[in-house]
């Protein structure tokens, strides 16, 4: 099904490991552009509640992973289930954190989210810390669980083995009747599947709940403003707190940045842009043209779809993975190479590589064992995302998404009835409110090769937080994310803004 926004965060060797679908953040009581505006009329979360004094310890290995180390200690934060019922049932929200180097005066905590949403921050930050050690001078890196996620709460909707045998049998771009009925029958099962894994919490896992719990998180580290960093999907939510409590927003930056006005269908045309345009931009790299190679990738695209291929082990790379491996490629221009590799053995009828890169973005590892990252995210925009698009609406976009991509459109129009079909609780809103009136400035980033969180959506991001609060900055580069991408002009920018409180000139652009 659909995997949206991934995290901006990416390891080396053509592996991501954090987590595609942007949701649409709300609360029920607080629709977009209603003439609410959030602020000090919102009396936040925790109000009239004390902040908790958090038991910080030696953090154990995740589910199938291993313990970070002595440099990282672990604590759990109690929040309330329901924020409208503050002093009700609590859930428990992981943390992380690796103190400050004290190389410099110490602001306070500065909090992370990499995206999904769905993503861990608790396994997330301990892979990528080398690249914030300059911000680690001056502040305790902090990250989480939202609720949901991991080890806070996190949502099962199947087992692993129905997850493998839905990536193998269920195609994402049904061609005839039977394929469509499959297609959303396991839509619909996948979600039922939440509602019995999650219970209570499946109309719990909002946007605008995670921002709530992120101020109980600044109460409890002891800040009287929210230091963060955003990535991807956590744009979203780091607009989302803005607009909640501007007046509690420190230096707040986002990178690879989420488009606020658009909603579930908008997103996906969005992406549906965007990766186009990163596999131009691929093309174009090797000295080949893109329409061209483009058609190279559809008639192998429509091979696998009328034969699944071979691999070196006993599972066969279908039409819907290999879509899959080639889009995971098109996140960072390091992993290019491995594109190019794939695709070759690919048309000479060798499918292992493919696939290998479609396991490292369905986070599965080699004895079958998967992730519920991709579980977290779907709760989480589902229940963020009040369109519920029926399967003629889809099929009514297909021609429209033809034409922006022909290599992804189909698959994603789609998707904007089979991500969230037949879902058991009900969608909250079109797109997020980030108006944040009085919020100090905030960063924002764009990144115009951006495959996951088009170029665009940074400008449209500053435009809605407020005039004097986004502050639009340009990087011309390839991938998600431009903070530790190998540029020094947007690594400086960055870091005289959270370490300073400098913030560029908004327009601001590096083309290196």
């Amino acid at each position: 099904m659909q995997r949206f926004v991934r995290s901006a965060a990416m390891a080396a060797a053509g592996v991501l490991l954090a987590g595609v679908a942007v949701g649409c953040g709300g609360s029920p009581d607080d629709d977009k552009h209603d003439g609410k505006s959030g602020g000090s009329e919102d009396k936040g979360a925790g109000e009239g509640r004390a902040a908790q004094k958090l038991d910080w310890h030696g953090c154990k290995a995740p589910e199938g992973g291993t313990a970070p180390g002595a440099a990282w200690q672990c604590a759990t934060l109690q929040v309330p289930l329901d924020h409208a019922k503050p002093d009700g049932e609590t859930i428990g929200i992981a943390l992380i954190r690796a103190r400050s180097t004290g190389k410099g005066d110490r602001i306070g905590s500065l909090l992370f989210n990499f995206g999904g949403p769905g993503g861990s921050g608790v396994s997330g930050l301990p892979s990528f810390a080398d690249m914030y050690g300059t911000l680690r001078e001056r502040y305790d890196l902090v990250s989480f669980d939202p609720r949901g996620v991991g080890a806070s709460e996190g949502v099962r909707c199947r087992d692993d083995k129905a997850t493998q045998a839905a990536e193998e049998k269920v195609d994402l771009t049904p061609d005839t009747s039977a394929e469509e009925k499959a297609y959303f029958k396991d839509a619909a099962d996948f979600g039922a599947g939440c509602a019995r894994g999650a219970k209570k919490l499946i109309g719990h896992v909002s946007t605008v709940e995670a921002a709530r719990d992120m101020d109980l998180m600044r109460q409890a580290l002891g800040d009287d403003k929210l230091h963060y960093m955003g990535i991807s999907y956590g744009t979203e939510l780091g607009g989302t707190y803005a607009h909640l409590f501007p007046e509690r927003v420190g230096r707040l930056a986002m990178d690879a940045v989420s488009d606020p006005s658009a909603d579930s269908v908008g997103h996906a045309e969005n992406q549906a842009r965007g990766f186009q345009r990163a596999l131009d931009n691929y093309f174009t790299a090797q000295g080949e043209n893109p329409k061209a190679g483009a058609k190279r990738i559809e008639k192998l695209l429509a091979r696998l779809d009328r034969e699944p291929m071979r691999t070196s082990g006993d599972r066969k790379l279908t039409e819907s993975l290999a879509s899959t491996g080639v889009l995971v490629t098109l996140y960072s221009k390091q992993t290019w190479p491995a594109l190019t590799g794939a695709l070759r053995d690919a048309e000479k009828g060798d499918g292992t590589a493919l696939l290998r890169l479609a396991d490292a973005y369905n986070e599965r590892d080699p004895s079958g064992r998967y992730s519920t990252q991709s579980h977290s995210q779907r709760a989480i925009s589902c229940l963020d995302a009040k369109d519920r698009s029926t399967p003629r609406e889809a099929e009514k976009r297909l021609a429209r998404f033809r034409g922006i991509s022909p290599v992804f459109g189909e698959f994603l129009a789609w998707d904007t009835a089979g991500w969230c079909y037949d879902w058991p609780v009900a969608g909250l809103h079109d797109s997020p409110d980030v108006r944040a009136p009085g919020s100090a400035p905030i960063l924002v980033l764009g990144n115009t090769g951006d495959p996951a969180t088009p170029y665009e959506g940074a400008r449209k991001m500053a435009d809605e937080l407020g005039e004097g609060v986004g502050v639009h900055m340009t990087w011309k580069g390839e991938g998600h994310g431009a903070y530790g991408n190998g540029s020094e002009c947007v690594d400086d920018a960055v870091d005289a803004y959270l370490l300073h409180g400098r913030a560029p000139k908004d327009g601001k652009v590096c083309a290196s």
